[in-house]
């Protein structure tokens, strides 16, 4: 046998340097890059809920009990539109990422009130009249027509992120589950973008928040939608089973524990990348870790790596701080790493999950640079990956990033899935036309005042990168008479409070956004997670930085047309109450 007992049966022992072998078996920190076909049921073309929850039940109570005004004063088929939107945009920032269209769109698709539904509202409901339930047991959404922003898109404060029309009743029973399917998705997968904005394009961030998720379905969402809104990963298997998300894991404190000595070891051997064995790795490892002149870490820790080696010779990553970071951990690791360099494998790195982030992982590199000159590994110390976790959000990695450091990749769960930052997006969905004429809601609080009548949005370019720089709003009936915004000519954008603020906007490219993507039926198929992902990535682009920036963020506008404005501020006008000076 070859020194360190390596037996050489058949091929050649890997050299110095970075070995060519050991990309195979998933060798890349996120694991194999996901070429799975995804077994979700929400795209393609007869899309259906992922999760079995999704029912016409899924509902608020008044929604049904609206429906059943409607229908006792015969207007359950009165035609009508609403709008979904929020009125602020997250994290203190001025966008979104608008997100659960798939959702949506599978829920529609197949809406059905059971028989075993009916007979519960039954229940709840012993006064309605018979005739109520018989026309719930027929309801579907044929009549239902749905204009949509292309999900993963970029979207801000008042516009509509979905148009709805359709008979008011069924839109009346649409609206929470609706509600429902946006909100998180949006809020998630617009936390996850701000993370990636906060790392850059290189950074790779992974999704691990699944434990700390609220509830099931709510894991499976944020493993979903924060991969929409950039990370390269997630951790949930069952996201990669149904999404095609790729999905990565090495092993957690529990394995380092589980280890006290060499004597828990069954075999002392690791296979070689040619086929051949090395008989005494162990013995190897220890040769190593005393010419590195560490002599003083955890026997059981190494004895754990040791394990992670033979189970995965070519993706050897290790958690280094069950014990001590810098003092077992890391020396530990590089043990295990030069024996598997010199045996033709090229490990993969570490993990770093509590404690001065910046510095370990500095130190850390430093370590890498001291074998590399020592053993002559050219690249080694670059190519080592740096795997952070421990509580991070988008403060700390823009701390990060101010102190200096050498992570290559960033675990994120609790403040990521939970978006610990803001708990809700606030969407909310509101009728703005009632049997072909406008409707408005008006509050004392300006910011809550809706923006009546159906409306298409149009995304302005323009300036010397040809960024997107306004979206205005139009009213369906001038986009019928006077066709849409036209590249080239001039528009007038009114503010949509101030009847004394506009602009005027010349684009050299305009983008329709509402587009119609169910009319009785779905109008096309339903795009891939990653289709959608990669929307999402393009629309960020669309955007100046400014208006994604953390400090200083600029405020992107938001208008309406000329003659949209004069529509909701004459309602407006109309609709709010004389004040009565008289008294009792």
């Amino acid at each position: 046998a070859a020194s360190g007992g390596r037996s050489r049966r058949g091929g050649q022992r890997g050299r110095r340097g970075m070995p060519a072998s050991g990309s195979a078996e998933g060798g890349m920190v996120l694991g194999r890059s996901s070429s799975w076909a995804a077994q979700g049921t929400e795209s393609g073309t007869n899309p259906e809920p992922v999760s079995s929850i999704i029912s016409p039940l899924l509902t608020d109570m008044y929604q049904i009990t609206m429906c059943y005004g409607y229908w006792k004063s015969g207007r359950h088929e009165v035609p009508a539109a609403f709008d979904m939107f929020f009125r602020t945009a997250p994290f203190g920032g001025g966008y979104c990422i608008f997100a659960g269209l798939s959702q949506v769109l599978a829920f529609i698709n197949t809406y059905k009130i059971t028989s075993g539904h009916i007979g519960y509202l039954k229940h709840q409901m012993p006064f309605a009249d018979e005739g109520f339930f018989e026309y719930l047991a027929g309801l579907d959404c044929s009549k239902v027509k749905i204009l949509a922003f292309a999900e993963g898109s970029v979207v801000f404060p008042r516009e509509p992120l979905l148009r709805i029309e359709g008979p008011i009743g069924i839109c009346q029973l649409l609206e929470t589950t609706l509600l429902c399917a946006v909100n998180y998705a949006s809020l998630v997968a617009t936390n996850a973008a701000r993370m990636r904005v906060a790392v850059g394009p290189s950074t790779k961030l992974l999704e691990m928040g699944l434990r700390r998720a609220q509830g099931t379905d709510g894991g499976l969402s944020a493993s979903r939608y924060s991969y929409i809104g950039g990370f390269d990963g997630s951790s949930n298997v069952l996201a990669g089973y149904l999404f095609g998300i790729t999905v990565s894991g090495t092993h957690a404190h529990s394995f380092v524990q589980s280890f006290t000595s060499f004597a828990d070891l069954p075999r002392k051997s690791i296979a070689l990348p040619d086929g051949g064995v090395c008989e005494d790795f162990v013995g190897l490892v220890q040769s190593h870790k005393a010419k590195l002149g560490f002599h003083t870490t955890n026997e059981g820790e190494l004895t754990a790596y040791v394990a992670y080696c033979q189970a995965f010779p070519s993706s050897f990553l290790a958690l280094v701080d069950t014990y001590d970071t810098m003092a077992s951990g890391v020396p530990n690791f590089l043990a295990c790493a030069v024996a598997m360099m010199e045996l033709g494998y090229k490990p993969i790195g570490i993990r770093l999950d509590s404690g001065d982030l910046a510095y370990y992982s500095r130190e850390a590199r430093r370590m890498f640079r001291d074998v590399e000159g020592k053993y002559g590994f050219e690249g080694f110390a670059k190519s080592m990956q740096i795997v952070a976790s421990n509580d991070i959000d988008e403060d700390v990695l823009y701390e990060l990033g101010d102190k200096g450091h050498e992570i290559d990749t960033f675990g994120i769960g609790t403040r990521l899935v939970t978006c610990q930052a803001q708990p809700a997006l606030g969407c909310v969905y509101k009728l703005v036309e009632m049997d072909g004429k406008a409707r408005i809601k008006l509050s004392q609080d300006m910011v809550k005042i809706s923006i009546p009548a159906r409306k298409r949005v149009f995304r302005l370019y323009g300036g010397p990168e040809g960024l997107a720089m306004t979206d205005i709003m139009l009213a369906e009936e001038e986009v019928l008479r006077d066709g849409p915004p036209k590249a080239g000519k001039e528009l007038v954008c009114r503010h949509i409070l101030e009847p004394t603020k506009q602009d005027k906007v010349t684009p050299t490219k305009v983008e329709e956004m509402l587009g119609c993507v169910w009319d009785g039926k779905l109008l096309a198929p339903i795009p891939t997670v990653n289709e959608v992902r990669e929307h999402a990535a393009k629309s960020l682009r669309d955007h100046d930085a400014k208006v994604m920036s953390r400090a200083d963020c600029v405020k992107y506008p938001v208008a309406l047309s000329d003659n949209l404005f004069n529509i909701m501020h004459t309602l407006w006008a109309a609709e709010k109450p004389a004040v009565d000076k008289g008294g009792a």
